[in-house]
């Protein structure tokens, strides 16, 4: 599933290609996604020029003088860059034609992502309103995270997971960051001091910083905005990883399910 990193990586690919352009045509072969492609999304945009890319949390936004669409890439979607004579494939669901000559082509085999229209202010939408601040952003800190715990009992994993917490910071970056950080993934948040929060706030940043620098994680098919997949799967050190040894210690890493994501953690690294 596309994490912050992925969703910031394909920001970075398509947003100088889509700024300023026109869109010329809006072909939707696939109207059911996660929910219904609004079928007056191609009057709405054709003929308009794209006039900021933006991304809060998963979402990115693209801004049009009539409002804003929104897309959600889901569990397996994406945009790409193609030329217009590119053929479309099977799972290849909207192409949004642009003046210059290329098509932002949204792919998603399991169809579970979506494009919405929004009027008015974007971050007002209810599925943005009740984020969480950006990870990245000023008003993330241990502080942060330290107070939103305090009435908190349940794993520190699935409390980093929380979107009303902090936005996009998935599974496999929660793993990430919970081993450099030492704190054992089931511990209870409301357990966990400030200083270690502190610790947490610190690589939680670090973490995906790094992640978008190598272009998102490649797992499965995630490939970025310019067509290029991303290398941070190479850096892992215990996602992927159960029964392997651990990179510090040596230790087997053991694994278990969380609220059916797959954990990964070190024995004796992490408490």
């Amino acid at each position: 599933m596309p994490e912050l990193p992925e969703v910031e990586t394909t920001l970075r690919g398509i947003r100088p290609h889509l700024l300023k352009q026109g869109v010329q045509k809006v072909v939707i072969r696939r109207p059911t996604l996660r929910w219904p492609i609004p079928e007056e999304l191609p009057g709405l945009m054709e003929r308009a020029a794209v006039e900021e890319v933006s991304r809060r949390g998963k979402y990115l936004l693209l801004k049009f003088p009539l409002g804003h669409l929104m897309i959600h890439l889901g569990m397996s979607g994406s945009l790409s860059l193609v030329a217009r004579d590119t053929v479309a494939g099977k799972h290849d669901h909207v192409d949004i034609v642009l003046g210059s000559g290329l098509i932002l082509r949204y792919n998603d085999p399991r169809r579970f992502g979506c494009m919405l229209w929004v009027e008015g202010e974007p971050l007002a939408h209810p599925l943005l309103a009740s984020l969480g601040p950006e990870p990245l952003g000023p008003l993330f800190d241990n502080e942060h995270l330290y107070q939103c715990s305090r009435r908190k009992s349940l794993p520190i994993k699935s409390f980093l997971m929380d979107s009303k917490v902090v936005v996009g910071v998935g599974n496999i970056y929660a793993n990430e960051a919970l081993f450099r950080s030492g704190i054992h993934p089931l511990r209870k948040a409301n357990r966990i001091s400030q200083q270690r929060y502190a610790r947490l706030s610190d690589v939680v940043r670090e973490v995906l910083a790094a992640a978008i620098a190598q272009g998102g994680t490649t797992l499965r098919d995630f490939v970025g905005g310019d067509g290029k997949p991303g290398y941070f799967k190479q850096e892992l050190q215990v996602y992927g990883r159960g029964g392997q040894g651990c990179v510090d210690c040596e230790a087997t890493l053991t694994e278990v399910r969380l609220g059916q994501r797959s954990t990964v953690y070190c024995p004796q690294c992490q408490h």
